[in-house]
């Protein structure tokens, strides 16, 4: 007999492409109007608008062949004499390997609509969770050895980005590797500074630092120019937990003072107790010519990726 490994196919689809599978009438009422809407929700953070997911919608009829092989899925039925409340549950590897199934029951439209208003962002949050461990996943298998490297003779950690990543300037506490690419460019920095008060995990502190750092090691084309946070826009800070840590994400956009070039970035602040200092492991992508989301989201994939060596 061959093992599941031989003969269990694995999914397929583009990353942060779901399958919703609907009866039409719901799909096309109030139910399906706000999945579609916190499916398709901009992402924050972009110079351009994109959605958070790209969605195929089909009828459970028709629901067959390589529809189930795809990687996101979403299954939602609606049956008052199978259901009293509205569930949610997740499925993973149903029909094939590296498969997320969601799958949303409840007696009627209407009560399905209630529970999407009370969990805005839970669907959504599941599928981004999927995509990144997925991410992880291939990153821990394969990952720039130069980045891996200077991270730990540099810092003592380590840290699995993209491999074409390669390490170009290093100084003191600081270090900086791109993939120099002409279209799609992915740049990591990462830093330290001493940790003297609980501030440091706050925006402005974090803010404050990271324009201090890029001014000093990221310069522009021209003379006189330097990354900066651009501050005209909305930024995201968002207190997380990465391996138990707590942890701080940033999120905005960059500019270059005295230059016109720009694009978001995502960064991760960690505290490292036994040396009483921040680390931060930041990403910033350059793609004037193209769309940004799923480049910025591998990069914040390889943040989650910071292990502190023993």
């Amino acid at each position: 007999m061959q093992s599941l490994s031989t003969t269990f196919r694995r999914a397929t689809g583009w990353p942060y492409e779901v399958v919703v599978v609907m009866e039409k009438d719901a799909w096309q009422g109030e139910s399906g109007d706000l999945l579609r809407k916190q499916l398709q929700a901009s992402l924050p953070a972009l110079p351009q608008s994109e959605p958070t997911m790209r969605v195929t919608y089909v009828e459970p009829a028709q629901f067959d062949g390589m529809l189930k092989y795809m990687r996101n899925i979403l299954l939602v039925s609606l049956d008052a004499d199978r259901y009293t409340q509205t569930r949610l549950s997740m499925n993973e590897d149903r029909w094939a390997k590296g498969q997320c199934i969601i799958s949303l029951h409840a007696p009627n439209e209407q009560l399905l609509t209630e529970y999407l208003l009370l969990h805005t962002e839970t669907v959504v949050d599941h599928f981004n969770q999927a995509e990144r461990n997925r991410w992880i996943q291939a990153l821990n298998e394969d990952y720039s050895l130069s980045v891996e490297a200077t991270m730990r003779s540099q810092f003592g950690y380590s840290l699995h980005v993209p491999r074409d990543l390669r390490v170009g300037k290093v100084a003191d506490q600081f270090m900086w590797a791109s993939n120099n690419a002409n279209r799609g460019r992915m740049d990591l920095i990462a830093y330290t500074f001493p940790y003297t008060t609980q501030e440091a995990f706050s925006e402005v502190y974090l803010v404050a630092m990271r324009d201090s750092v890029l001014r000093q090691h990221v310069p522009g084309s021209f003379p006189g120019s330097y990354m900066q946070t651009e501050r005209r826009f909305g930024l995201s800070y968002l207190p997380i937990q990465s391996q138990d840590d707590y942890c701080g994400m940033l999120r905005g956009l960059w500019r270059v003072e005295g230059d016109m070039m720009g694009g978001p970035f995502v960064s991760l602040a960690r505290l490292d107790p036994s040396r009483r200092r921040m680390i931060v492991v930041e990403s910033f992508v350059y793609a004037p010519e193209s769309k940004k989301a799923n480049l910025i989201r591998r990069m914040e994939a390889a943040l989650y990726t910071l292990r502190f060596n023993d």
